[in-house]
């Protein structure tokens, strides 16, 4: 039969043929196929069989997986849920002669991970012709062979199974021989004896027949010497031969030995052994020894590719008789294959924000040995927050254990290990590495809890104070760290007046000149903001310290400067050595050393007659008085601070040494002496003044100098009291502070025109005559008490005017 004609009645088979059978076990498909199928040919829909929805097919990573090593015959098709193939699928080649042949193969889909099995089972078509081993059987029959005696001939091997296979044999007609055929041998039978004489060579056509349809068939031609008589043929100690060899068992292991006799004798009963038809893998695999009948072991035996073995032995004595034996070896499997992990999906990188619980991949494990040495167990490294969870047959997936961190752990390499139970057990390992993302979950923190910043005044502006330094363990923008001032008010002014920060380094620069005497400290806040989204921030305090520096001269608070006024101390001409007679005060703006005065007489009339306390400022006499001495004495002090360059200032102080008031218009010499023009006027108003009160002030000035003989250091052992008029506002009532160190207390007297004159009389209480509390405080007529006691008193001396 032509090709083109056996091609068409084979698609109208296979046509014909094709049946779908189709369940669904626990997500198990099954479908019966023919082999011999074109590429993309449909062998069912699977997405509608499971119920599956086609929109999802893609999404859902559909695909087929086969088990183990073995080729891929068939792919899912995403757009219409079909199942077709992917290759031509042989039969033959994939189940030799089982019965039954079923391919095995997952469907996988993954979020969420479903695993259906689908099994195919490949339907035998007649595609392979009935063969022989040889194109010639050589036979060599005795003459004296009887009517009835039979010749085995060898079978035809027809790669198909069941009804395709070999199912008849058609002798072609002649006088000698017929045909015997049962399950197991074909046999030649002599139905009449030959003769060597009349016929010594004969030619018959042998043919085997199929069942397929169409039917197909192989042919021998049986080749018939006619020898002297040779009665006897080999018998085989058994029909079948049946051995159990381990795989990978080594070259020239024996496998079986086969024995057959022959009663003839001599050459007549010498015995060959040869290997009938077979595979080339039966023949590479294993070999005969003629002689002996023993089978050994020559090439690869591996459970894997084949479990058993079928394979057919030729006994044949000197003269051509022949007989046939079976043996079949059955391989056992050994645990020679380690299990093979297969990563099917992983999710890199993974969030660090991930609850645990999350599956990031799925892994197939799979072993090619069979029962236990096929069975495995998978695990995972202790020291990772990970874990497997079996999901279905040899799948797991890898989920997270406990929180990630990627400041702590920013990548992970995870060792799966895979161990079957075989004897002794086989392991693999695979490692997986798996990195995480970041996400802004860390605030900036700031190296010190607090800051202080120490400048000293009258800095330049744009001079750096400090820097602060904050650090965010995030990584790219979530790390970077900006840094500004939060608003605030210093003494009234945005802080953004005072100080800038370098959003980047965090360098905080001054943005004016500061002054110590405004104000000596201040605090502001920054804050640090990372970048992330939404971003994170965090506070600090710096303390900004201002330190002084000497730029303030000393102020003297009295007597007052210059120009402003006419101020002149009134000496009695009976004053001690030590007695107190003025007192200079000032006052520094500045702080500390800086603010620490010391009082100098740089020029003076007399310079014998008067000193002044380098610390306190109080003029004494340095002797007593003498008629020799000036009247008009005339000190120029000067102030000067602790400070580094020293600062000072300088005052005059006009002195009259002087008991009588009438002795009071010669002070117009000092005041033409000072050129002080406008005390003239002064000058003439207290004479008038002078004049008309002339007996009031006689009655006076007798009491005073009664009191001060009988008391002659009452009015000079205190300092001068300064009214307030003459402190600045931002000063205090000096009383034992600042730059005094003793606490006085004073009371004034003024003269004539004291209301537009600085001109004082000055008397003092110290603490030898005074209690405390009786000061400047006391009413008027307290102080009249007190003088109207003068002359009750114990130690009352003459006083002054």
């Amino acid at each position: 039969m032509g090709d083109k004609g056996f091609s068409a009645l084979r698609s109208i088979f296979c046509f014909a043929s094709f049946i779908v059978a189709l369940h669904l076990v626990n997500g198990d498909l099954s479908y019966s196929i023919p082999e011999e199928m074109k590429r993309q040919s449909v062998i069912g829909n699977v997405a509608k069989d499971l119920s599956l929805d086609l929109r999802t097919l893609s999404s859902r990573k559909a695909r087929v997986d086969s088990e183990g090593t073995r080729k891929r015959n068939c792919d899912m098709n995403l757009i219409t849920g079909d199942l077709v193939t992917s290759e031509r699928m042989d039969r033959e080649s994939l189940c030799g002669k089982k019965p039954s042949c079923v391919v095995k193969v997952d469907l996988v889909l993954e979020n969420p991970l479903e695993l259906h099995h689908v099994s195919l089972h490949i339907q035998d078509v007649n595609d392979n012709s009935p063969q022989f081993n040889e194109n010639l059987i050589e036979l060599e029959i005795s003459e004296s062979a009887e009517k009835g005696n039979r010749f085995s001939i060898e079978k035809a091997h027809d790669a198909d199974i069941g009804q395709n296979a070999v199912q008849r044999y058609s002798l072609q007609k002649n006088e000698n021989f017929i045909l015997a055929v049962d399950s197991n041998k074909v046999e030649l039978v002599i139905e009449n004896k030959l003769d060597r004489e009349k016929r010594n060579e004969i030619n018959l056509l042998l043919t085997a027949l199929d069942g397929g349809s169409p039917q197909r068939s192989g042919t021998v031609v049986i080749h018939v010497t006619v020898l002297d008589a040779n009665d006897n043929a080999p018998v085989f100690s058994q029909a079948v031969y049946k051995a159990s060899l381990p795989e990978n068992s080594p070259p020239d292991t024996i496998v079986i030995n086969v024995s057959a006799t022959d009663a003839d004798e001599g050459v007549h009963g010498d015995v060959t052994y040869n290997f009938c038809h077979g595979s080339d893998d039966d023949i590479n695999a294993f070999s005969i020894n003629p002689k002996s009948g023993e089978v050994k072991v020559t090439g690869v035996i591996d459970f894997e590719e084949r479990s058993s073995f079928e394979i057919s032995i030729k006994a044949k004595d000197g003269l051509g008789l022949t007989s046939y034996t079976k043996v079949i070896i059955d391989v056992t499997d050994m645990n020679d294959n380690a299990p093979v992990i297969y990563l099917k999906s992983l999710t890199n990188p993974i969030t660090e924000n991930l609850s645990p619980g999350a599956e990031v991949g799925i892994i197939n494990v799979q072993d090619r040995d069979s029962e236990t040495n096929g069975r495995v167990r998978c695990s995972i490294q202790q020291n990772v927050p990970f874990k497997l969870v079996p999901s279905i047959k040899n799948y797991y997936s890898l989920v997270t254990t406990g929180q990630l961190d990627r400041e702590l752990v920013s990548d992970y390499n995870i060792t799966i290990t895979a161990t079957d139970e075989g004897s002794p057990p086989l392991s693999s390992s695979k490692t997986v590495q798996l990195s995480v993302a970041d996400i802004n979950d860390n605030p900036p923190v700031f190296e010190e809890q607090s800051y202080s910043a120490y400048v000293t005044e009258n800095n330049k502006p744009g001079s750096t104070l400090c820097s602060v330094t904050a650090r965010d363990p995030d990584w790219r923008q979530n790390g970077t760290v900006i840094y500004s001032l939060l608003p605030s008010e210093v003494n009234g002014a945005p802080v953004s007046s005072y100080l800038s920060v370098n959003g980047d380094t965090g360098v905080i620069h001054a943005v004016r000149s500061f002054d110590y005497e405004q104000f000596r400290s201040f605090k502001v806040h920054v804050m640090a903001r990372d970048n992330g989204s939404p971003p994170l921030s965090s506070n600090v305090t710096v303390s900004v310290f201002i330190s002084d520096v000497n730029d303030n001269s000393p102020q003297i608070l009295y007597p007052a400067p210059e120009g402003n006024s006419f101020m002149t101390e009134l000496v009695p001409k009976a004053a001690h050595g030590g007695s107190l007679v003025s007192k200079v005060i000032a006052v520094d703006a500045d702080s500390g050393q800086n603010a620490w005065l010391s009082y100098h007489i740089v020029k003076s009339t007399d310079p014998g007659l008067f000193t002044i306390g380098l610390h306190s400022g109080e003029i004494r006499t340095q002797r007593d008085i003498s008629e020799s001495d000036s009247m008009k004495q005339n000190l120029v002090v000067s102030v000067k601070d602790n400070g580094q360059p020293s600062l000072s200032a300088t005052c005059s102080m006009y002195l009259l040494i002087s008991d009588n008031l009438a002795e009071v218009p010669e002070l117009k010499d000092i005041s033409y002496d000072e050129k002080n023009s406008k005390l003239t006027s002064y000058l003439i108003i207290a004479l008038v003044s002078v004049s008309t009160f002339f007996l009031t002030f006689i009655i006076i000035i007798l009491g005073v100098r009664f009191c001060r003989r009988r008391k002659p250091r009452l009015l000079f052992d205190g300092a001068v009291a300064i009214p307030s008029a003459y402190l600045p506002p931002n000063y205090a009532d000096v009383d034992g502070t600042g730059t005094l160190r003793s606490a006085y207390n004073y009371d004034a007297y003024l003269t004539t025109g004291s209301r537009t004159s600085d001109f004082k009389f000055v008397s003092s209480y110290n603490d030898n005559t005074l209690p405390a509390d009786q000061t400047l405080r006391k009413s008027p007529s307290d102080f009249a008490e007190v003088f109207g006691d003068c002359d009750s008193s114990p130690e009352v001396g003459s006083g002054a005017t």
